[in-house]
């Protein structure tokens, strides 16, 4: 059986918890595009500056959508200017709205393939290309426990690019 992906603050083997919407209270909602580039079995993680929210966390590249962008708009901008590579966006794997203590987010997740260059780190601390057995040995924001449940449990997504 393979271990869950640890979650920063929590014990591995913690279940999530805490709001998953946004209450009344909360009136704004960063929209977010993250991408799962998926390349010879692997997929590419990022870690977060250690000063930005969630700091030195490992994340999937992305980030916050502009007025007037769609999410596959906003994450094709997002790789350029984050990792300097192009990809092209596939469908929607997972929607998840989360709420930190100090914002709420709505995350949407691509299926993304590489289509050119290679990755550097512009706007991440780090890259790491992972197997899916690797993946748990990263922590990642609470916000992606949902997620990294459906890629451990996904293996197709893995074997397909």
């Amino acid at each position: 059986m393979k271990k869950p992906s640890r979650v920063a603050g929590r014990k591995p083997n913690a279940v999530a918890s805490g709001p998953r919407h946004p209450s009344p209270a909360i009136c704004h909602v960063t929209d977010v595009s993250a991408a799962l580039i998926f390349h010879h079995g692997k997929l590419l993680v990022t870690r977060r500056h250690a000063r930005s929210h969630l700091g030195g966390l490992w994340e999937f590249p992305g980030g916050k959508r502009e007025p007037g962008e769609t999410f596959k708009q906003c994450l094709a901008r997002e790789i350029r200017e984050e990792l300097g590579v192009t990809i092209a966006v596939g469908r929607l794997f997972e929607s998840i709205t989360h709420a930190y203590p100090e914002k709420t987010v709505q995350l949407k997740f691509f299926v993304c393939r590489l289509l050119n260059g290679e990755p550097q780190t512009l706007g991440c601390a780090a890259f790491k290309w992972v197997t899916r057995p690797e993946l748990a040995d990263y922590d990642f924001p609470a916000a992606d426990v949902k997620l990294l449940q459906s890629l451990q449990n996904s293996p197709e997504l893995w074997a397909q690019i």
